[in-house]
Formats: structure tokens, sequence, C-alpha cells
């Protein structure tokens, strides 16, 4: 924070906030102006520097854009944007996805290459150094941190979670915030952690995505389509024998299915092995009288294990 005024973006009654200014995204009026400071040439041609001072808000709470005057939405025109092509070239038309996202670079070709890069991939080094050059993903350019797995590779039990939040991005690993918290007290209540030594008391953690989406969105289905090889390979190379699905993003990927409150607790197969999908933590902290069927899940679990 510099300088006097009043920023409309975080609220301060009495500073200028430079980052809203050098963002562009709120107007800043004051003595001083961080223009003139220099601070937005400074950092005008780095992208990375200008998101994380667009991160700095959202962390901060910042969850709209204001201008200085209303817009009226059904009055303003929208002028398409026309980007020359050069000469000679051929431009391949843009897919429209059947969710509706429109995807500059056919879904194909990125899942093409997913499969490729994850066949290659001799080991879960290999897979992580994979996943890591795989630059398909739009998600990607805004993640910190690449989220592969926590836990112990052979242990019977794999947990396939959805998307890293921000915690686990910041960390570069999966589960490690309040929901993290939770899993780790829901497993330990049948004697699995991720910490253990042991294959048969050991969790091997993981996520559909390996980086976190913006605003903590739910992925979409050409971005799952693109990560399934990965997650095909992940769990061929861990060779769990028992595979948790941990909400509706893991239950797409593997099953093709969502709707995880009719999905949890039934059993079933996928990749070749037993299957048991059961509700998110996060979604145990936002309603917490599910708790009991969850308990019923663990007990599920616990008992094929045993037998």
């Amino acid at each position: 924070m510099r300088g006097y005024g009043k920023c409309r973006g975080l609220g301060q009654p009495s500073m200028v906030c430079c980052v809203c200014e050098v963002a562009g995204l709120f107007p800043v009026v004051g003595k001083r102006s961080v223009a003139r400071m220099g601070i937005a040439e400074d950092i005008a041609g780095d992208w990375q520097a200008s998101l994380a001072a667009l991160a700095w808000q959202v962390d901060l709470g910042v969850t709209e854009v204001l201008g200085d005057a209303p817009t009226n939405r059904y009055e303003a025109s929208v002028k398409p944007v026309v980007i020359p092509v050069p000469v000679g070239v051929v431009q391949t038309p843009p897919v429209v996805q059947a969710a509706g996202e429109l995807v500059g670079e056919p879904v194909g070709d990125a899942v093409a290459a997913a499969q490729a890069a994850a066949a290659s991939a001799g080991s879960l080094t290999a897979l992580r150094a994979a996943l890591a050059a795989f630059d398909h993903c739009e998600i990607k350019r805004g993640a910190r941190n690449l989220v592969f797995a926590d836990g112990l590779p052979g242990a019977r039990v794999l947990v396939l979670g959805e998307a890293p939040g921000v915690e686990e991005d910041k960390e570069g690993r999966p589960f490690v915030g309040r929901a993290g918290q939770m899993l780790d007290r829901m497993f330990a209540a049948i004697g699995l952690s991720r910490g253990a030594d042991d294959p048969a008391h050991a969790l091997y953690i993981t996520n559909v995505m390996p980086w976190r989406p913006p605003q903590n969105r739910d992925p979409e289905r050409a971005e799952i389509a693109m990560m399934r090889p990965f997650v095909e390979r992940h769990v061929a190379l861990a060779d769990p024998q028992v595979i948790v699905l941990m909400g509706n993003t893991s239950c797409a990927a593997l099953l093709g299915e969502q709707g995880i409150t009719k999905l949890r607790g039934v059993w079933t197969m996928a990749l070749g092995r037993p299957v048991l999908p059961m509700l998110h933590p996060a979604y145990l902290l936002r309603q917490p009288a599910m708790k009991r069927e969850t308990w019923a899940d663990l007990l599920s679990l616990q008992a094929r294990l045993r037998g």
C-alpha cells in the first residue's frame, strides 16, 4: 500500500492500493499516482508479476471489478476482435465442445498428446515430469505449483480427489487444507494414514487435475478428458488394490457419471479395480449431517480390506 486516497477495490479508506491501480482493475483517486511511481511500468511486460498482483487481491477477498460509472449491459455492443492471419497460413477453426466451452485447440489433439506422454512414463517420477511438461491444459498457466501426489506409492488404497485448492496450490501437495485435515481424520478412524510406511495401513493420494482451476471452479469435461490418460497411468504405476473416488470430478473421470450423493457407498469397477465413490471432505464441511453416510462408507471400505 502506498500514497493517499481511497481504493475502491479493497475498500481501504485512506490509502492508495498500488496493486489495484497497477492491475488496472480499480480506479484510484489520490494525491499520488501509482503510474507516476513507475510501478505499472515495472510489471507491464511481466504477466507473472501481474498475475501475482491479481492473486494477492483475490486472497484479500476481492470478488468484483468496479468502474467509475455503472454499465448497461443490455445496451453495450460487442465488437468482435479480428486477428489478422498471415498470408498462406491456414487457420484452424476453434472447436465448440458439448459442454459449451470454446477451445482454441481441438480437444482430441490434446487428449492424444496426453495419451502419448502418459504412455511413455515408466515410473511415477517420469509421470510427474510428463505432467510438468504438458502444456495443452490452460489451467496450468494460472496455477502456482503442480500438485502430483502424497502418501505411499504401492499403498492398498488410492484416494483420487478432484482438483487442488488454494492451500494445495501453495504447498504442491493434495489435501492439505481444511478438507485435507478432515480426510486424514476420516481414514485414521479405520487405521489408514498417508504417513504410514506399511502398504496395508497407508494411503496414496492424488487428484484428477494436478493444477488448481481458477477461482476453484469445477473442471470442465474437456479438461477432465485431457487428464484421464495421466490418471490411468498413475493408477497403473501406483498399483493400488482399491480406489476411493472423492467427489463428482473423480467419478466423472473414471466412471463417466456424476451425482455423488447417489453414487456414494456403491462399489463398482474401474480400470480393473474395485472402486468406492465417497463424499468429498469439503462437502462434509458444508454438510456435517452427511458424516453418518461417510462413516458407513468407511466401514464398508474397512470390511473390503479385511475380506
